[in-house]
């Protein structure tokens, strides 16, 4: 039986729950109302009465047989939009939320994107995950999206947005969950990007601790928002988790910009054999209330240790990323770079970050490109990414090429 065939015996059943409650109890049609008209289509109709019918066989089947059946849904859809099914799944009571929970795997080990939690957790080791960015002049944002096909770009599956504000002495990008709403008082509001005055230094904010057990230094307080958008005193955190720096250029040399990233909550050991990197498992439910149509990101509130660890020990190195070095092409008469047929515009802004072993006696790169990013259009980018850096992460070292720089080029 498929999942949309479940589906429709599940709302003929609840449609006949529902008959007979508005016999007996009238007064609750208007909400049923509601809910129905707040549902997208009828299956997410069925799945929003479902969630208020706790009693519905369906809530009610052994585990063996549910475990099952979700594994296979889970395994059935590689990408979006099949993936819906997957957290259709995960919304529908806490039985099946806690299955789906076991059963879906982080991007790293599964290659997946199922979550919004998905985008703070590192990438997948094998292949990278195939992102386009698409830039908006007018209102000066910018949202990611993830391909649906293996085409450069195409209509895509929404993840992150950003827009950038300028202040008096440096650059902000608010990085949201949401694309409608992109502001700090915003409860998808998971980040930021600041620069300083010349546009050559960058800090990544995280609003939450990169892993369980991080705590907010002194240079890191917690901020409390208070706007009359959102319930008042909502708090969030600054967590650096990593510094960029593009190289100066005030004699007006040729070639193309020239970066470094200091990844301060990723250890070098995590692209090591048997690394790890951190790893989020969830948003702490003080600053993501607003999911409740996917019950399964809801927990239970933690308070921030400001006395606990920082991200890093001081034994322990940071991984550091670099721009590759590009080619002269006499023929071209260019710099370039092996995109893989993922960049078709030559543009300043065009870099792919490896690995840097500035331990070495000659400063050696790898040859795994963890993050490339290119130009395909006159707003639209492409951004490649793998382990051990996350989506969130990806992105807003991006959005840093947009930015403009004095004495870079």
């Amino acid at each position: 039986m498929s999942f949309r065939s479940v589906i429709q015996e599940v709302k003929g059943e609840i449609g006949a729950i529902s008959r007979r409650s508005f016999r007996s109890r009238p007064h609750r049609a208007g909400r049923v109302r509601r809910v129905a008209a707040a549902a997208d289509s009828p299956d997410d109709e069925a799945l929003l009465l479902l969630r208020r019918r706790q009693g519905c066989c369906w809530t009610q089947l052994p585990p063996e047989l549910l475990r099952e059946v979700l594994v296979r849904v889970e395994e059935s859809e590689g990408r979006w939009p099949g993936r819906r099914d997957v957290v259709a799944c995960a919304g529908v009571c806490r039985s099946w939320r806690g299955v789906v929970r076991e059963i879906v795997r982080t991007p790293e080990a599964s290659g997946k994107l199922t979550f919004p939690i998905s985008l703070k957790q590192p990438g997948p080791r094998d292949a990278p995950v195939k992102c386009f960015i698409s830039r908006n002049r007018t209102t000066q944002t910018y949202y990611l999206y993830i391909g649906l096909t293996d085409a450069i770009s195409d209509d895509g599956k929404f993840l992150l947005a950003a827009r950038k504000c300028r202040r008096t002495m440096c650059t902000e990008y608010l990085i949201s969950l949401d694309m409608n709403n992109i502001s700090k008082g915003s409860e998808t509001y998971i980040g930021k990007l600041r620069s300083n005055f010349l546009g050559t230094k960058f800090t990544v904010y995280d609003a939450h601790p990169p892993y369980a057990g991080d705590g907010v230094s002194k240079s890191q307080s917690e901020r409390v928002i208070d706007s009359n958008q959102v319930t008042p005193r909502v708090t969030a955190g600054n967590y650096p988790v990593s510094h960029i720096s593009y190289a100066l250029n005030v004699l007006g040399s040729r070639g193309p910009r020239r970066m470094h990233c200091v990844m301060d909550s990723i250890p070098v050991s995590a692209i090591e054999q048997g690394g790890t990197a951190p790893t989020q498992t969830e948003f702490p439910s003080s600053n993501h209330e607003s999911f409740t149509s996917i019950p399964f990101f809801k927990s239970k509130s933690f308070r921030v240790n400001s006395s606990a660890a920082s991200l890093l020990t001081q034994n322990e190195s940071k991984l550091v990323l670099k721009n590759k070095s590009p080619r002269w092409h006499e023929h071209l008469q260019c710099w370039c770079l092996n995109f893989h047929g993922r960049v078709t515009v030559a543009s300043v802004k065009n870099f792919q970050l490896v690995a840097s072993d500035e331990s070495g006696p000659t400063n050696q790169e790898h040859e795994d490109v963890i993050l490339q990013f290119g130009k395909v259009g006159k707003d639209t980018f492409t951004m490649d990414y793998r382990y051990p850096i996350s989506a969130f992460q990806a992105f807003a070292i991006c959005l840093s090429s947009f930015d403009t720089k004095i004495a870079c080029e």
